[in-house]
């Protein structure tokens, strides 16, 4: 059994959240009860995730988006206070981590992905690996547009939407960022990517890609961001010799 404080302790440590000018609260969002044995993971604290919390009879749910985000109502009904009922009900703690998670060297959404899909890293585009959030990576040799689309889909188990530059050619520098990090394609190719993926796409980012000459790959949100908590969680398995579960509720955003 371990001391809740002594596990958030640790994730704060190792993630360093007071570095990050985020969107939300980092680390314990919900009190519940002050031991551990359970920890489930998943991307997102909806209401699923927390029925199957419940059912299995976590102590912790640990997540990458949590909730208290910047500028959402701050009254507690609806959906909230549900989600809300059922932690305190059955007294289990929230954790969240949001872009520190994006961007630990190891065990972040990034790493995970770059590692899932074979790259070798070289950097940060936005600043030193472990700050920043835009990573750079070289892919296999030989490695065309249609070719990362691939593999990208055989490493996620989803097509991905695929905005091929003009002129097509091997890619020799590919840049990436999970999540909605669509309008960080700028920042890649003014970093020399040939290509950037992240998780979504919006209107604009087709033009962009096509002017600036960079293929772009929208992956799904979810998809891109379903293994750094389970590092994560894996992690505090290891360290505290607890339980760990990860239950990924389908979102094809």
């Amino acid at each position: 059994m371990t001391n809740r404080d002594d596990l958030v302790a640790a994730c704060d440590r190792l993630l360093e959240p007071e570095r990050f000018r985020d969107f939300t609260v980092n680390g314990l969002q919900v009190a519940g009860g002050a031991h551990v044995t359970r920890v489930m993971t998943g991307v997102t604290a909806c209401q699923a995730l927390l029925d199957e919390a419940v059912a299995w009879q976590a102590d912790l749910v640990l997540v990458h988006h949590g909730y208290f985000w910047k500028n959402e109502p701050v009254t507690v009904t609806g959906i909230k206070r549900r989600r809300l009922a059922t932690l305190l009900a059955h007294d289990i703690n929230l954790l969240a981590y949001h872009l520190p998670l994006d961007a630990h060297p190891e065990l972040g959404n990034n790493a995970e992905l770059g590692r899932r899909l074979g790259f070798t890293v070289m950097g940060c585009a936005d600043g030193e690996l472990g700050e920043g959030l835009v990573w750079l990576g070289e892919p296999r040799v030989g490695l065309d547009a249609a070719g990362l689309a691939r593999d990208v889909e055989a490493c996620l188990g989803r097509q991905p939407l695929l905005v091929e530059a003009p002129g097509g050619g091997e890619i020799r520098r590919i840049a990436w960022c999970t999540g909605g990090a669509q309008d960080m394609i700028t920042l890649a190719r003014e970093a020399g990517a040939d290509a950037f993926i992240s998780g979504e796409i919006s209107e604009r980012t087709t033009h962009l890609a096509r002017e600036m000459g960079i293929h772009y790959l929208a992956a799904g949100h979810h998809a891109t961001e379903r293994y750094g908590v389970q590092a994560l969680g894996e992690w505090l398995a290891a360290e505290f010799a607890v339980e760990h579960r990860f239950v990924d509720v389908d979102n094809p955003a």
